[in-house]
């Protein structure tokens, strides 16, 4: 009978000894698995604790589920849907004409530039403030070595290496940004744009590598009896033989157009590339603000004000399409008809059109 208790309390210290055993190494394999969880979920962006990046969230997400509920907020957020339903109203109703060429190669991304650190890429379109949007692009991406983007003199901002572009990534990685990073552009009144370009490539002095390029050419082209000095100048092209150069079907099959007067629609490619935000001259501060809070950086950040005294005006415009003919002026209306209808602006008052 001794025994027998003998050998029971022994089992029962053996069964206590090897449930400890076991329970000890349940707990280890569930800290083994913790920490090999742990280390990924901080390194997740969307965590609501994630360790680097501005509220852990990037521009795209809080565009399209925004965490700073306000009146303003939504009132902008309603703004830009109806902007890019318009963008793709447009494309579906001209698809024909908007959507010439099936796929885009990496040379048609040259204008789009790209921020790694804030996950944004700016379609810059010249002649809408792209000078001081590059200027911003270099503060957010130049990883402190810029705060004041007034700071950066404007030649610096146009050098092609201060700022990457979508060209230089491989197929792979441009495919990922751009359907992981918030997508931009800013547009004006096409008209407006156009008559802006004019007087600051034809009608300033210092701008001689234009008139050699393109006034020479003009002038050779379009003006009778042109003295030998114009014809070695290029430096005073009429507005009227501009836009005689620039709906001349010759024109456009030896190149494309100057960046400066090209088409947004064919700079940025908007039936081929969606566009999370649209934003417009007209309405520059308060739309290139809004890109800045999205990014996170609105609190620390605010896009430069711009010479409204020096800026083309409807009016101005109005002043130089009155010098054309009416057969012109729909001409030129063809040509940027794409960026009127998508973009919604109408057609100008002055406008003549047969």
């Amino acid at each position: 009978m001794k025994q027998t208790l003998l050998d029971l309390m022994r089992m029962s210290r053996i069964c206590r000894m090897v449930l400890a055993t076991c329970l000890g190494s349940f707990i280890l394999v569930i800290f083994y698995f913790q920490s090999m969880f742990q280390p990924v979920m901080r390194r997740n962006p969307f965590a609501a604790e994630g360790c680097c990046r501005k509220g852990s969230r990037n521009a795209l997400q809080e565009l399209y589920n925004p965490t700073q509920v306000s009146a303003e907020f939504s009132a902008a957020a309603v703004l830009h849907q109806a902007r890019r339903d318009q963008v793709a109203d447009t494309c579906r109703a001209h698809s024909v004409s908007s959507r010439k060429r099936r796929v885009l190669t990496p040379s048609d991304l040259k204008h789009l530039v790209v921020d790694e650190e804030h996950e944004l890429i700016y379609c810059y379109v010249p002649k809408v403030a792209c000078t001081n949007w590059k200027r911003v692009m270099m503060v957010l991406s130049g990883r402190g070595k810029y705060s004041d983007p007034m700071e950066i003199p404007s030649n610096e901002a146009h050098v092609p290496t201060n700022l990457k572009t979508l060209n230089q990534y491989s197929i792979a990685d441009i495919n990922h940004r751009l359907k992981s990073y918030l997508k931009f552009l800013f547009v004006r009144e096409p008209f407006e744009r156009l008559v802006s370009a004019y007087r600051n490539k034809f009608t300033l002095r210092y701008n001689t590598s234009f008139h050699k390029r393109y006034g020479t050419k003009i002038v050779r082209r379009y003006r009778k009896n042109a003295t030998t000095e114009a014809l070695q100048s290029g430096a005073d092209v009429k507005f009227q033989e501009f836009a005689e150069y620039l709906v001349d079907p010759g024109t456009h099959r030896e190149a494309p157009l100057n960046e400066h007067w090209q088409t947004v629609y064919s700079l940025c490619h908007p039936c081929h590339i969606h566009y999370d935000l649209v934003g417009k001259y007209e309405t520059l501060e308060e739309d290139a603000n809004y890109v800045l809070k999205l990014a996170g950086v609105g609190n620390s950040l605010r896009f430069p004000t711009y010479a409204k005294s020096t800026r083309t005006t409807d009016q101005m415009a109005a002043m130089f399409f009155n010098n054309i003919s009416s057969l012109q002026q729909g001409q030129l209306y063809q040509l940027y008809k794409l960026d009127f209808l998508m973009f919604n602006y109408s057609i100008p008052s002055y406008l003549k059109l047969q």
